[in-house]
């Protein structure tokens, strides 16, 4: 046998890299191809059917082969009723497809774009129903002229199909947005001035002024006060049934003096319920049409209602899912990402994206600039990550439904339309939180073969019976953005996926049918408008890697209706900044300050890494598995033999093909659609993560039985007052890094349930100081420990300065109200013993309207709490041995003397002997020569028992301009020397000292104090780590 020689070995190398790089590809040219012209088929064999059995009405019944329309018989059929307004509404939905099909025509043998002459043949079907949009001859189409047709529908169906799809297909139309192959040059003929297209139309902007008609017959439902508009109009009559409209309160020329009157004897009064999404979602659509028409109108309104659901969120950052739209009030206490509020988060951020380089008022900085959206989706997604999304401990990332005001867990289920955040965090850069997400969407795809409207997390089946899937988009559109990031070929699979379930199971003779129940497979008799309009789009993007859209480098953005919209060239500027706390130069110049920094400077992460002698770097995730698991794919049904409609119609149906028989779901599970030969030879799976969690369970005491007064809830918090028989349900969680790259090491206990209420993530527990009368006070499970940082300190000032306090105080400063200091609790437990807070109470509440004549003298005067921090270091002492303050008694100290930095000069002796409290100013010397410039004295009552240093805000930024390491906005000083007298002897009586901040406004509360007191603070431990939100009175 002869030897290879090493030229032959060379060779040999570079043919198995050639052969291994063709297969790690993960899916061949020619597969993706076959899948893209599959997509194609899908489309016609859907859009076919519509045009041919249920045009010009809104939508097909795929079985009946029939048209679908409103049913007016039934007004309360409100799913069937608020999207379709009979304005062909598939046709419109379906236009921006087209367009996009154009631009990767089918093969034709005349070299003719059948996509493209579709496209515009459906605007000329359009023009003649509905007319061109002008008010003379050519409005008046065959159906009516424009949009005027007597339907009510809902406001945000109606703007993000209908209007929407009225401006993404004008986009195409006229170049803004690309066609491969189509140039758009307008030319004159006959005197007038368009775009001539063969079909014989001269486009010169019919489905923008159509877009117009349509928007403003919504506009009467913005006649709120509250500025979300009420959701629902009547094209033709407008809102006749609202009757606290301010079109309807006019006597003589009010709406409801048309034909169908609303009247006290007659009541017909419509819902004031809308949601989130459906209020807050306009902006995108109304921002276009106001900058392509010139009618400021929409966009005003538009971004008005946004930011009027934006300021109306929670105290933790969250927004509701319902809201009334005269009230302003949420009337759900219960919220996600899904349904009835996914679609304000999107457009938070694509706001952002759209408005970049757009032209807007200074002045209006907060409300019109891109800036303001980005940072309102950067902090509510940072209310998601902290209250609504559940980590790796709970088997496998995902998110859960919590109570609004708190965050406390209230459900476990997640719906399908959820599916659209992994799309929406991948846009925005957060691409990791997104594959972990969509991995979770991609095992439930998978156990079902499609998505259920509605499952649960924690029974691992269907919520409610709500089984159905209508032919949504978001998973597809997810999955075509996370392909767009990664490139990882795992997502091509999916897809792949997702289209063999839907030929399989949706297939009807003449369109595609919903699922009304996943389970089974049994049929829903519509096709709704946005299988054709945004599912087969994304699907068709998603194995076009060439298309224009796919490498467009600009501002577009998809609606959620997956239209695209883009704003043209000629509105862009160089990017504004926030006209505020400018800063003028030697030169006459303004230097702006940055943007917010709650908006995010991070750029999209590159697609991970090859992972060697693999192809998905998805598949190769440690965490698969644990989707898996939480999905319970090991319940998926077993399927032998494939049973489908489809196989009636396989004969010389190019939409089928053999492999639509069978899914992939019937047979592989792991991982889920990558054939085995594709999965990584070593992939493994990691353990997945365990909770560690505990109950802490008292006993029950004699005498002493839990009831109502046991527990209250308040603003503030849960307020404990007996322990007896309680179950506190404590969590062990790992303290998070103040920078993106800080390690953490601190971890700590939260309690997250107290018997069977669930808490959110930033409640409180206070324990009444009487609640734990009776244990042992050092058991290694729970033990009382006092705070050697932090402390308050208590004072008794006059009201009237109190007043002037509460009206400067920026947020900068600690200081507790009466109702924000801990001893509220004991007035509210104890019924009002202090006389104090009861006249300060009284004054607060009653305060606005007091009338100017009224001023309050320095005999009425209130408690306010300072936060103080205690010093560390050789030269530290402890604090004088006192009662804690208690609003029952008098505080400690009456005697208070204030003087400067104390740097340079020593106090006279006599003030020592004298005051009990000593305020000095923080800066121009060390802690420990404030302090050796004290004389020395004889400890008594009347002598001083305290230094309180006031720090500035300048004095928490070092050398480099940086802020110092905080705790509760203060640095804890460093007596890095033994106390000594001032000729230097070591002092026999350390002097006690803390920190305070806030500057002028804390020495203006001193300075008039008549009383000060200090309090300690305790906090709980067990199993030696703190116990983070559980408070001691």
């Amino acid at each position: 046998m002869g030897r290879i020689s090493a030229h032959s070995l060379g060779w040999l190398s570079i043919l198995l890299y050639i052969l291994f790089a063709a297969h790690a590809c993960g899916m061949t040219d020619d597969a993706i191809a076959n899948l893209r012209q599959e997509t194609r088929d899908i489309f016609y064999h859907g859009f076919n059917g519509y045009m041919k059995f249920a045009f010009p009405e809104d939508e097909l019944r795929p079985l009946l082969c029939q048209p679908l329309t409103r049913n007016d018989s039934n007004p309360a059929h409100v799913e069937l009723n608020d999207p379709l307004g009979n304005y062909s509404v598939t046709l419109i939905d379906t236009l921006s497809t087209l367009a996009i099909l154009a631009s990767s025509p089918s093969p034709s043998k005349d070299g003719r774009n059948r996509e493209l002459h579709d496209f515009q043949d459906a605007i000329a079907a359009l023009i003649v129903l509905y007319g061109d949009g002008t008010t003379g001859r050519g409005g008046q189409g065959v159906r009516g002229r424009g949009f005027d047709v007597d339907s009510k529908v809902q406001v945000f169906e109606t703007t993000i199909r209908g209007v929407g799809g009225l401006l993404s297909a004008h986009l195409f139309a006229i170049g803004e947005l690309p066609i491969r192959g189509y140039t758009p040059l307008e030319d004159e003929r006959d005197g007038k001035r368009a775009i001539f297209w063969k079909n014989g139309v001269a486009y010169d902007g019919q489905l923008l002024r159509l877009a117009h008609d349509l928007a403003t017959r919504l506009l009467p439902a913005f006649t709120t006060s509250t500025g979300i508009p009420y959701p629902r109009v009547n094209l033709r009559r407008g809102i006749p049934f609202y009757l606290n409209s301010r079109l309807n309160t006019d006597a003589e020329k009010g709406q409801c003096l048309l034909e169908d009157k609303v009247t006290i004897e007659k009541p017909n009064a419509e819902t004031t319920e809308t949601c989130a999404a459906g209020s807050g979602s306009l902006v995108l659509e109304f921002t276009v049409l106001s900058r392509l028409t010139g009618d400021d109108r929409f966009e005003k309104l538009a971004k008005r209602a946004f930011w009027a659901i934006w300021e109306r969120r929670s105290g933790a950052g969250l927004i509701g899912s319902t809201i009334d739209s005269e009230s302003g009030q949420w009337t759900s206490a219960i919220t996600g990402i899904g349904a009835g509020i996914d679609s304000f988060f999107e457009y938070a951020f694509k706001s952002q994206v759209l408005l970049s380089g757009i032209p807007f008022d200074p002045a209006n900085y907060s409300t019109d600039s891109p800036d303001a959206f980005g940072a309102a989706w950067q902090d509510v997604h940072a209310a998601i990550k902290r209250h609504i999304y559940r980590g790796p401990t709970f088997q496998h990332p995902h998110y859960i439904q919590v109570d609004l005001h708190t965050g406390a867990m209230r459900a476990f289920w997640l719906d399908s339309l959820a599916s659209f955040y992994p799309g929406l965090l991948t846009f925005a850069g957060e691409v990791e939180e997104a594959i972990e997400s969509h991995l979770l969407y991609s095992a439930l795809w998978t156990r079902y073969s499609s998505l259920p409207e509605r499952w649960s997390t924690s029974t691992g089946n269907i919520e409610h019976g709500l089984t159905w899937w209508p032919g949504r988009p978001e998973f597809i559109e997810s999955t075509w953005y996370l392909y767009r990031a990664t490139k990882d070929p795992w997502y091509l699979h999916v897809a792949e996926m997702i289209m063999r379930d839907l030929k399989r199971r949706c297939y009807t003779r003449c369109g595609w049918a919903g699922l009304q129940d996943v389970r089974t497979g049994q049929k829903s008799d519509r096709m709704e408008s946005f299988f054709l309009g945004e599912t087969v789009k994304y699907m068709h993007l998603l194995f076009d890697e060439t298309h224009p859209l796919n490498h467009l480098d600009a501002p577009f953005v998809f609606s959620t209706e997956g239209h695209p919209l883009i704003l043209p060239k000629r509105f862009r500027q160089a990017p504004q900044k926030k006209p505020f706390a400018a800063t003028a130069t030697t030169k006459n110049e303004t230097i702006l300050p940055d943007v917010p920094k709650s908006v995010s400077q991070a750029i999209c992460p590159a697609p991970p890494a090859n992972i060697p002698f693999s192809v998905s770097a998805t598949a190769a995730r440690q965490d698969v598995f644990h989707a898996a698991s939480l999905v319970r794919l090991h319940l998926m049904p077993k399927i032998g033999v494939a049973e489908s409609p489809i196989l009636e119609f396989t004969r010389d149906h190019p939409s089928i093909s053999p492999s639509d028989l069978q899914s992939p779901t019937n047979y592989t599970y792991y991982p889920w659609t990558l054939p085995p030969e594709l999965i990584p030879y070593n992939a493994t799976s990691s353990k997945i993560a365990q909770r560690n969690t505990f109950d802490l369970s008292f006993p029950t005491l004699p005498n002493l039985v839990m009831g109502a007064a046991a527990v209250q809830r308040s603003s503030e918090g849960i307020l404990v007052n007996s322990v007896s028989g309680l179950r506190l349900g404590m969590i062990r969680e790992r303290q998070l890094p103040k920078t993106p790259h800080q390690l953490s090491h601190d971890e700590f206990f939260r309690v997250y349930g107290i018997s069977n209420v669930a808490l959110g993530r930033d409640e409180k527990v206070f324990l009444s100081e009487d609640s734990l009368t009776g244990f042992n006070p050092i058991d290694p499970h729970f033990s009382k420990v006092r705070d050697t940082e932090m402390l308050e300190i208590h004072l008794q000032i006059p009201f009237r300065v109190k007043q002037q306090i509460d009206k400067a105080d920026d947020g900068g400063l600690s200081v507790m109200t009466s109702e924000g200091d801990l001893s509220y609790w004991k007035y509210v437990n104890q019924g009002m013993q202090d006389l104090n807070s009861l006249l300060f109470d009284i004054a607060s509440a009653a305060s606005e309207n007091f009338t100017s004549s009224w001023k309050p003298d320095d005999s009425i005067v209130s408690r306010a709490t300072i936060t103080a921090i205690l010093p560390v270091g050789i030269g530290a002492a402890p604090l004088p041995a006192v009662e804690d303050a208690h609003s029952e008694i008098p505080l400690d100290w009456s005697s208070i003397y204030l003087t400067d930095d104390l740097c340079d000069h020593q106090l006279p002796s006599s003030i020592i002997r004298t005051h009990q409290v000593l305020v000095i100013k923080r800066g121009g010397c060390s802690f420990s020569t404030k302090l050796q410039n004290i004389p020395s004295f004889v400890p008594s009552p009347q002598a001083l028992q305290l230094v309180i240093v006031v720090s500035y805000p300048e004095h928490n930024v070092d050398d480099n301009g940086k802020v110092q390491d905080e705790v509760d906005g203060l640095v804890r000083p460093l007596l890095d020397k033994m106390q000594v007298t001032p000729s230097g002897i070591p002092r026999p009586h350390p002097i006690s000292m803390v920190m305070v901040a806030g500057g002028e406004t804390t020495w203006t509360m001193l300075e008039s104090a008549s009383e000060v007191g200090i309090k300690r603070r305790y906090h709980f431990v067990s199993q030696g780590l703190r116990i983070a939100n559980l408070f001691a009175l």
